[in-house]
């Protein structure tokens, strides 16, 4: 993902900061607790085709990003 773009794009739902998730291509929201898919380089930043995050992976972000 073109690092220019990730600097400026938050969270549509909470205007939060997003963390990329390379392995999963996936931009999460600790925030809204969704995790917003990146298809052929290219976010996809609508609440609707997010995905929720799971109790393990919101407690695995609150561990690594404080």
């Amino acid at each position: 993902m073109n690092p220019k773009l990730f600097e400026i794009l938050v969270c549509p739902v909470t205007k939060g900061t997003l963390i990329y998730d390379k392995d999963n291509q996936e931009l999460l929201s600790k925030s809204s607790r969704l995790a917003y898919p990146i298809r052929d380089d290219i976010p996809v930043m609508l609440p609707d085709e997010a995905r929720h995050l799971t109790l393990e992976e919101i407690e695995d972000l609150n561990a690594h990003y404080q």
